[in-house]
């Protein structure tokens, strides 16, 4: 169960995960040693995934945003696995989600352009069979993109 210094702690982390370890116990009042340990537990309960740096994909050339829903008849073990696993090795591919709903699989693809996405779009459904439908919208502008997730408005875990 975490408490509201866990909780201000990973909220902290995720603003900014470069924080030094004193900076980060006296934002939540604490000595070093404590705020350590409750950063250890956090880590190895598996609270704190990953440590990583958000780049900016403009200024990387990658400026398309691809929204990709697909449909398919196929729901055996073996073709879900085969998918996932064909999905993974799609560095475009940014966020992947089995869905309820009218569709069963949600992606946000980032690539530099149409012709990347096209070119992306003809190895998603040369490498994967079973597909029958596959509608892509595209995003004119990011309006909102957050990795934070709101831990600290919640009573409890």
């Amino acid at each position: 169960m975490l408490d509201k210094i866990d909780r201000k702690i990973l909220t902290l982390l995720q603003k900014d995960c470069t924080l030094s370890l004193q900076t980060l116990a006296d934002e939540v009042s604490l000595t070093s040693t404590p705020c350590w340990k409750r950063l250890k537990r956090l880590e190895d309960e598996g609270y704190i995934r990953h440590k990583v740096a958000l780049l900016d994909a403009e200024k990387l050339g990658l400026s398309l945003t691809a929204f990709v829903l697909i449909k398919t008849q196929c729901h055996s073990r073996d073709w879900y696995q085969s998918f996932v696993d064909s999905v993974e090795d799609m560095p475009e591919v940014m966020a992947f989600y089995r869905m309820a709903g009218e569709y069963d699989y949600l992606m946000r693809v980032q690539v530099a352009d149409m012709k990347s996405f096209d070119n992306f779009y003809k190895r998603l459904v040369n490498s994967v069979s079973g597909l029958s439908d596959v509608t892509s919208s595209f995003a004119m502008e990011e309006i909102k993109l957050t990795t934070c997730l709101p831990i600290a408005e919640q009573d409890n875990f």
